[in-house]
């Protein structure tokens, strides 16, 4: 066969898979639809300057996370600016809240802003839930568990601490605030409910202990920029690729997946057929149901898969601006209550270039992605973009983060643009969210068939951006290599 694997899609699940197959001698096909690699991780050049196609944070270079394990495994180099403020929230009372990188600071700041009462206490419990996640993530690399051999090396490497993480599945959030008598503190439930939709895509009564505990603690953590945007954090890992022995294919859109009467797979592909012993969809589990063509496995993903409904897309705004104020870090969420016109979303997200960055607009110039979500995007279509548009420009102007008259250049993307751009179902971005019904056991397994067809990607580990892709792919490859190697 030509490829030992193909895999579909070149999002960052995908990627990483890629390089650790890679890593260990197989022949690897990425099969891409665009011309860059990343999808929703990467960057792309319009009128001259670099945007962000999706993420814009960059988290997971920490001890036991899994980026610092793609980049110790495969040696890749990526030049890195450390945030020393990750982000700035703006309430709707005025206040700016620092979102600080230090525990003990961060601490002062919660209680400064929302009151004493148990901030301590409160903070410093997630922090250590979020600690021993991580750790356990890149131990249990058998979980979700979907045979035997699973279950022996997930009781292997076991120990008392991922036990008592247990009882954190069961817990939401919500059950958290009130353990400790938060719930009556308005402005922090408001607080807590917008920072749970950037990295776990829901809110207080759905977001388990373990997920909302990494979600609201990754500004604790390492948080990076990368100049020139994060497709410089993506070449570094096609260099590895290309570089020993494997391939990237753009503008090869996969039309299905056939598995093959004795082993292997045929994958047709807008520039033709392509065979490998395995395949790997780095694609949404939406897409991937319809995509492999096998009754059973499509059977069995049915009840994995989620509806418009339950799924987020987004409105963004990528803009170039000139004399842009000096502010205290690039990151920053400004709290909506009233809700936005049309979108009816209660935040906005605000990533600014670096002002050091050159790379991705001239001097004096700065680059800025806004985001805020649209829920149930198959039914939520934006019809007039411009009130939109007006409305986000008007809420930044007011909390003195973005001067109209300085906006040089400026272009939308509604949920129908995300759809054309990436192909993901419904123009769904943020991965699936957070449901309290859904148990991390009840989590759908890497492996589509149990014969040679696997799945990473955000739907795999939810709502938990570039590590939670990453730790998708890491899973991925490895249960490819124990299965068969």
């Amino acid at each position: 066969m030509a490829y030992d694997v193909l895999i579909v899609g070149s999002g960052f699940g995908a990627l990483t898979a890629a390089a650790l197959l890679t890593k260990r001698g197989l022949k690897v096909g990425v099969l891409e639809q665009n011309k860059y690699a990343g999808g929703c991780s990467t960057t792309y050049k319009r009128k001259g300057y670099w945007f962000e196609t999706g993420a814009t944070t960059l988290v997971g270079l920490d001890e036991h996370m899994p980026l610092r394990y793609l980049i110790d495994e495969t040696g890749i180099n990526v030049n890195l600016r450390k945030l020393e403020l990750p982000m700035q929230v703006h309430p709707p009372d005025g206040q700016v809240i620092n979102r600080y990188p230090d525990l003990e600071d961060w601490i002062s700041e919660a209680e400064r802003v929302f009151g004493k009462k148990n901030q301590r206490t409160f903070w410093k419990h997630l922090y250590s839930i979020s600690q021993q996640v991580w750790q356990t993530s890149l131990t249990q690399l058998s979980f979700p568990i979907s045979n035997y051999k699973d279950l022996w090396q997930s009781i292997l490497r076991a120990r008392p601490s991922q036990l008592r993480l247990i009882p954190g599945a069961f817990r939401t959030m919500e059950d958290v605030l009130r353990k400790y008598d938060l719930l009556q503190n308005k402005l922090f439930v408001e607080f807590v409910n917008e920072q749970l939709l950037i990295t776990a895509q829901n809110y207080l009564p759905e977001v388990n202990e373990l997920f909302g505990a990494t979600a609201l603690c990754y500004t604790l953590y390492g948080n990076f920029y990368v100049d020139g945007g994060l497709i410089n954090l993506i070449n570094p890992i096609t260099d590895y690729i290309t570089s020993n022995g494997s391939s990237i294919l753009y503008r090869h859109k996969v039309d299905a997946i056939i598995p093959l009467p004795e082993k292997g797979y045929k994958i047709h592909t807008s520039k033709g057929i392509l065979t490998s012993r395995f395949v790997i969809s780095g694609v949404p589990l939406n897409n991937t149901a319809s995509l492999i063509k096998d009754e059973k496995v499509q059977e069995s993903l049915r009840k994995y898969i989620l509806p418009s409904p339950k799924l987020n897309s987004a409105f963004s705004i990528s803009m170039v601006l000139k004399n842009t104020p000096a502010l205290k870090t690039i990151h920053h969420q400004v709290h909506v209550p009233e809700g936005l016109p049309i979108i009816k979303s209660k935040s906005i997200f605000l990533s600014l270039s670096h002002p050091e960055d050159t790379l991705r607009a001239a001097k004096g110039e700065t680059i800025a992605s806004v985001s805020t979500h649209i829920q149930d995007p198959e039914n939520n279509y934006i019809e007039h973009k411009a009130i939109a548009e007006d409305a986000i420009i008007k809420v930044l102007q007011e909390r003195g983060l973005v001067r109209k008259e300085n906006i040089l250049y400026l272009q939308s993307a509604t949920p129908g643009s995300w759809l054309q751009w990436t192909g993901r179902a419904y123009g769904m971005v943020g991965g699936y969210p957070q449901y309290q019904h859904l148990k991390l056991w009840q989590m759908k397994d890497a492996r589509l068939d149990h014969k040679g067809a696997y799945l990473c990607g955000d739907t795999v580990y939810p709502g938990q951006g570039i590590p939670g892709t990453c730790l998708s792919g890491i899973i991925a490859a490895h249960k490819l290599l124990q299965d068969h190697y």
